[in-house]
């Protein structure tokens, strides 16, 4: 069993990503961003793949390594993730983490004691997956949604080849 098949390792990653968006969208954000950028910040190396990139060089000191993930399954791992963000989502909306705000679209954002209990997480992995989503929100939390499905048309019919996804590079 993979620690990404735990739903209280998934909640906390989203408890923390949330904490983050917060910063740049304090009015939430859809399910399909949440689903983006978590995938993405448990795998930042998709964005940052330049070896010049200076966030690259951050996210291998935080302990990310691109030789750790499987190239090959990207887009099916990003689907198997998305499609277990409503359930995520409804697990931190029961226990009071995340409300949901509605105004001619479903946005979720944390609550105060959702704030708390991100800000509470100490594990080495939760400051390396925080700084992920930072670099992650960063470049691409203020693209409008039309920009944002584009990148992800190019990302999910992009070819991968070993050691290397065809990912385009989005701001810094």
């Amino acid at each position: 069993m993979s620690v990404e098949d735990n739903w209280r390792f998934r909640a906390a990653c989203l408890t923390l990503l949330l904490d983050v968006v917060a910063d740049v969208r304090p009015e939430g954000v859809d399910a399909d961003r949440v689903a983006l950028f978590d995938f993405l910040a448990a795998n930042p190396l998709l964005l940052a793949r330049e070896e010049s990139d200076p966030d690259r060089t951050r996210l291998r000191l935080a302990g990310f390594d691109d030789r750790a993930l499987s190239y090959s399954s990207v887009v099916q791992r990003y689907v198997t993730r998305r499609q277990r963000i409503p359930d995520d989502l409804a697990w931190l909306i029961t226990y009071g983490l995340v409300t949901v705000v509605v105004d001619g679209r479903v946005r979720h954002r944390l609550t105060p004691t959702g704030q708390h209990v991100a800000r509470s997480f100490m594990s080495m992995y939760a400051r390396a997956y925080r700084e992920a989503a930072v670099m992650v929100v960063n470049r691409l939390g203020r693209m409008p949604d039309r920009g944002l499905a584009e990148v992800m048309s190019q990302w999910m019919t992009a070819r991968a080849q070993p050691r290397s996804l065809d990912f385009p590079r989005i701001g810094r």
